[in-house]
């Protein structure tokens, strides 16, 4: 529960999820008392980031057209679930206000926005969008993720357990609803051992073996380099100069699980992916009494598990070793669900995940104060907070 504070809900009020990441910005609006979302909608530009961290003012200069469009088009149609905007996010008739609760209309009991990058590059958002949103969207509550705890709400939901959030990057995140427990997330150069720029990493590696001759090589991955990049000489000068190193090595994964099938080494390197996968999960999975409730659930979540089994089956033999009590399921929901899932249950006042100042802020948007909930956390098994990584694809 979120403290003192009575619930924010009336009958007709309505609930905002928002996923900020690589690939653009995605919304979804549901009603308060009703499980699933009314409509979607996506921008296809993703929120810029610079020195100051993640551009506030640019999140909502494409929010508040696309939430303000999904708002107005639910008052009217009575609160239908529907199709909402189109893809790119671009209003239907383009006459919506921004501001639709001055006459009672629409009222947004909650927001939850998880973005990429939250944990450490989120503070514009921290101070800027509570009242911002307050102001322009009516909004009461509002939940600022890393976008791994919007992924968390989304795979498992408020319950103990562990995620996985796997794509261009790798992180895992467990809570036992009291703190935090957090593994990798450290990007290519640090650590994302198992992900997809690792995978594609491993097999440049092998392909470039094969092409010096050297041990370890393998002539299958060469070949898909060739296919992909061109001559392999030529590879250093197209990727050193590249700002997306990461995307770039995780776009040559699917090619490395293509080859292993056939090809023992492009097996060996998501064996070995498996493993550093599954030594993350252990690191994160609550520690307390497992066996009441069934074992520490482990979610697997992001495009990278779309490889299938000779990802997945290495993850799940592993774990069973490290985390006999362990169950691997694959994540029921992505981050926008996650997104949606937190603010319904803020404007209830029933958010079970703990509160921590970079992981999960959680604030009462229409006054600024930061509610008490659950006491604010540290993030065990590293640094204070995740640094989100995309978990929806190699993006």
């Amino acid at each position: 529960m979120t403290g003192t504070r009575p619930p924010a809900t009336t009958p007709d009020a309505y609930v905002l999820g928002v996923d900020s990441g690589g690939s653009g910005l995605r919304v979804a609006l549901g009603r308060a008392d009703t499980d699933g979302p009314l409509a979607t909608a996506v921008c296809a530009e993703p929120v810029r980031t610079g020195t100051g961290g993640i551009d506030a003012a640019h999140l909502l200069e494409q929010l508040l057209p696309v939430a303000a469009e999904l708002l107005e088009r639910a008052a009217t149609e009575g609160g239908r679930p529907g199709n909402g905007l189109a893809e790119d996010g671009r209003p239907g008739n383009g006459t919506t206000s921004a501001r639709l609760t001055g006459n009672g209309s629409a009222q947004v009991a909650a927001l939850a926005v998880g973005a990429a990058g939250m944990a450490t590059l989120g503070g514009r958002l921290r101070a800027e969008l509570p009242g911002a949103l307050a102001a322009a969207l009516g909004v009461r509550r509002l939940a600022l993720a890393a976008d791994a705890v919007t992924a968390y709400a989304g795979a498992v939901g408020d319950r103990p357990g562990a995620v996985v959030a796997g794509g261009t990057g790798m992180i895992a995140l467990g809570t036992d609803l009291v703190e935090w427990r957090r593994a990798d997330g450290w990007g290519h150069l640090l650590g994302d051992n198992g992900s997809g720029a690792w995978i594609g990493r491993a097999g440049l590696e092998a392909a470039m073996r094969a092409h010096d001759g050297r041990r370890g090589g393998s002539p299958a991955l060469l070949d898909r380099l060739r296919a992909v990049f061109g001559p392999a000489e030529e590879l250093p000068g197209l990727l050193y100069p590249r700002s997306d190193r990461p995307a770039v090595l995780a776009s040559f994964a699917p090619e490395v699980a293509a080859c292993a099938g056939a090809d023992a080494i492009a097996a060996d390197i998501l064996r070995r992916a498996g493993v550093h996968i599954a030594e993350a999960a252990a690191a994160v999975c609550p520690k307390g009494r497992p066996e009441a409730d069934g074992g520490c659930e482990v979610a697997l979540t992001g495009g990278l598990f779309r490889m299938g089994e000779p990802l997945v089956g290495p993850v799940r033999e592993e774990l069973a070793r490290l985390v006999p009590q362990a169950r691997v399921t694959t994540g029921a929901g992505d981050p926008l669900t996650g997104a949606l899932r937190i603010a319904r249950a803020l404007a209830a006042d029933d958010l079970r995940l703990p509160h921590h100042p970079t992981m999960l802020s959680v604030q009462d948007a229409q006054d600024g104060s930061t509610t008490s909930g659950r006491a604010a956390t540290t993030a065990r098994n590293g640094e204070p907070g995740p640094d989100g990584v995309p978990a929806h694809g190699a993006a």
